[in-house]
Parts: structure tokens; C-alpha cells; sequence
């Protein structure tokens, strides 16, 4: 079972990705993820990244085109295994016009000189309300 400090740390890691986006602390992104990191945006449209160079990158390459803002948030820790966990927690985006967007992250971190770094992160957008799930005949106009 993870101790409380291992969690708190694990939300601090989930949380630093948008002060250093945000503030194009590029230079940082290894307090942030493993030097293996996969960062899988399929779901957004783009490809697969590999590689904190590769993040850094893209992010650099996206330029204005990147939101103002990351906000995460409803972290929950999923698995755990030896110095491995799985979380999940939402991502709120801001854009330049003002314009937000949703979405979840699933995050496989490591600990590793007793830090904990995402090595695999997940993006899924949230386009639909309920995932796509209602009750037939609601609000059906």
C-alpha cells in the first residue's frame, strides 16, 4: 500500500505538468517524466511522442497553437505495483481565445531516485457528455 507521502508526491508530479507548460519550463520536463517516456495524443490527433526531447519538441513546434493553460484535477491512483503506479485525473485546457477543453489522463508512473515521473502518459479528449452514455427518450428533440 502506498504511504500518504508516496500520494501526495504522485499528485505534486501530475501537477507540475502545467506549471511547467505553462511557464515553457521545457528545459525542466525531466522532473517530470522518465527519459522513456511515451506521451500518446492518437486520441487528439497527433502521434505518439517518445522520448522527453520528443515532448519538448512538439511542444515547441505547436507554439502559439498551445493552450495558455493546464489544469488538473479528480486524481485517483488506480494500481500500484512495487515502484509503479497507474492514476488517472482529469485536464482542464484553456486556449488563447478563451475556449476550454476536457480531458483524462491515464499516467503509468515510476519512482526512481525516489522521485515519482509519468513514463507513460495517455490523453484522451472528452467530447461527449456521459462518454456518450444516456437514458433513451431524455432530452431526445
Amino acid at each position: 500500500m502506498l504511504r500518504a507521502e508516496d500520494r501526495w508526491a504522485i499528485g505534486d508530479t501530475l501537477s507540475l505538468h502545467g506549471h511547467l507548460f505553462d511557464e515553457g519550463h521545457l528545459d525542466r520536463l525531466d522532473e517530470l517524466f522518465t527519459a522513456d517516456v511515451v506521451y500518446d495524443l492518437t486520441d487528439v490527433g497527433m502521434k505518439p511522442l517518445h522520448g522527453i526531447e520528443e515532448v519538448r519538441r512538439a511542444a515547441m513546434e505547436l507554439g502559439v497553437d498551445n493552450p495558455v493553460a493546464h489544469h488538473v484535477t479528480n486524481i485517483v491512483i488506480t494500481s500500484e505495483e512495487d515502484d509503479r503506479v497507474t492514476a488517472r485525473s482529469k485536464g482542464i485546457v484553456v486556449r488563447e481565445n478563451g475556449r476550454c477543453g476536457s480531458a483524462t489522463y491515464v499516467d503509468t508512473l515510476r519512482r526512481e531516485d525516489g522521485r515519482w515521473r509519468i513514463s507513460h502518459r495517455i490523453v484522451m479528449a472528452r467530447r461527449t457528455p456521459l462518454n456518450g452514455a444516456h437514458i433513451v427518450g431524455t432530452n431526445d428533440s
